[in-house]
């Protein structure tokens, strides 16, 4: 999967301009579906590649050198095969709810979410997820049903494997081993999962103890469950294993773009689709917009990132040392901005600190385990804090869009910040991270 980074990278750094696409780029993506959503909804694709073509006309014709656009191109293939084929085989499964759910069984179904979410993504499973909870809380659903469940399964939940979070996973293209997010971050996952659940019992047992006796009983006294689509959990596991697959397979490619995995994973998705019922998929409302939609934007990140990424890995351009410093650096630009590239970015400038290069494999593992404090931070901060706002990872606004069609209002952006993440998200993972990563 990893032979493309070994090419020797050109010398000539890029001029600090050449950093202009990527910064509007996040700065549309942040703002445009606040200020300007009729015309991002349309237009979107085109801005997102047209930018990304500015960057490649600058490596093609002036710097002369493809190696950074088909190491970009290799990447993004297999990212987009990850993320698309995990939100096709999630969206094929269904789950129905009747009856009212009890605080403690929604605190359980918070913490069951969290969980899969390390295996479907935090996309996928708060596409599959929502709907239920809706549905299962839809006699006294509030605004912190909501909001707590992009906390818990579309953000901090995703943080033990690169699977989880695509901020993870690009950690996981770039060198880090499958299993070092969990190996070195389940401590700090445990502890905010269970501080945010603790939370949103306390809240959960006030909003349930207002209902009258009677009525509460007789609401949660029969609830039924059924699961639809369940062969989409075959094409799970073969989306699992190709993740597993010999390093020596994994480094086979076909045009040195599509690797053996990403192929499969296509495959499993196609397989997934044409093998659910298109009633199961009806009941899900499931379609391709949202993976439209990463794919457009992430078109443009690969591409616009590439100067950002060799600038920052220079080591000159960003000056942090501490663990804590990046956990709330990279926290508060992944609470507006995309928190996939933030990532990438923060760890491209502490190895270029220590002069090792983000493009190398080598380098990625040995700077693991050399530096593995700051790579712990820059993870949980990534992770964590994109459940600072709406914009911080796009799971958020998925479920925003879903619980307003179900006409359960979601709280508009500014009353999210002031209401839930600023006054109880952030306490926590301060907390958290005083605990863990000081």
């Amino acid at each position: 999967m990893f032979i493309l980074a070994n090419a020797p990278a050109h010398a000539a750094l890029p001029p600090m301009g050449m950093l202009a696409p990527f910064a509007i780029l996040l700065l549309c993506i942040a703002l445009m579906p606040l200020f300007a959503a009729h015309f991002w909804e349309h237009h979107y694709p085109k801005v997102a590649v047209g930018l990304g073509l500015v960057t490649t006309a600058y490596y093609a014709f002036v710097q002369n050198d493809w190696h950074p656009l088909h190491h970009a191109a290799h990447e993004y293939v297999s990212f987009m095969a990850l993320v698309g084929s995990l939100f096709v085989i999630s969206g094929g499964i269904n789950i129905r709810v009747k009856g009212e759910a009890t605080p403690f069984v929604n605190t359980l179904y918070l913490l069951i979410g969290a969980v899969l979410a390390n295996f479907i993504g935090t996309t996928g499973a708060s596409m599959l997820l929502i709907r239920p909870w809706i549905k299962m809380n839809k006699f006294r659903i509030t605004h912190f049903h909501i909001v707590f469940f992009i906390f818990i399964i579309s953000n901090v939940g995703g943080c033990l494997t690169p699977i989880g979070d695509p901020p993870l996973f690009l950690g996981f293209l770039r060198g880090v081993s499958f299993f070092w997010v969990l190996q070195h971050c389940w401590q700090a996952w445990a502890l905010a999962v269970t501080l945010l659940l603790v939370v949103f019992f306390i809240f959960d047992t006030r909003n349930f103890s207002r209902i009258p006796k009677e009525i509460r009983e007789m609401e949660t006294a029969h609830e039924d469950w059924l699961f639809r689509g369940l062969l989409n959990i075959l094409w799970l596991g073969v989306v699992l294993a190709a993740v597993f697959l010999p390093k020596s397979v994994q480094e086979t490619t076909l045009l040195g773009v599509f690797s053996i995995p990403a192929l499969i994973m296509f495959g499993a998705a196609v397989a997934s689709y044409y093998t659910t019922k298109p009633e199961v998929h009806d009941a899900n409302d499931f379609n391709f917009g949202p993976v439209k939609e990463v794919g457009f934007l992430f078109v443009g990140i690969f591409l616009t990132m590439i100067p950002a990424l060799q600038i920052l890995q220079s080591g000159e351009a960003l000056q942090i040392n501490s663990p804590m410093q990046y956990y709330f650096t990279t926290g508060a630009l992944s609470a507006f901005l995309d928190n996939a590239p933030t990532y990438l970015s923060f760890l491209a400038a502490s190895m270029g600190q220590e002069h090792l290069s983000v493009d190398s494999p080598a380098d990625v593992i040995k700077f693991a385990a050399e530096h593995a404090p700051h790579l712990i931070a820059i993870s949980l901060g990534a992770v964590f804090f994109g459940a600072g706002s709406y914009i911080g990872n796009g799971p958020n606004f998925m479920v925003k869009a879903i619980a307003d069609k179900s006409k359960v209002h979601a709280p508009s952006f500014l009353a999210y910040m002031f209401r839930f993440s600023i006054p109880i998200l952030l306490p926590i993972l301060i907390l958290v991270g005083w605990i863990m990563v000081k």
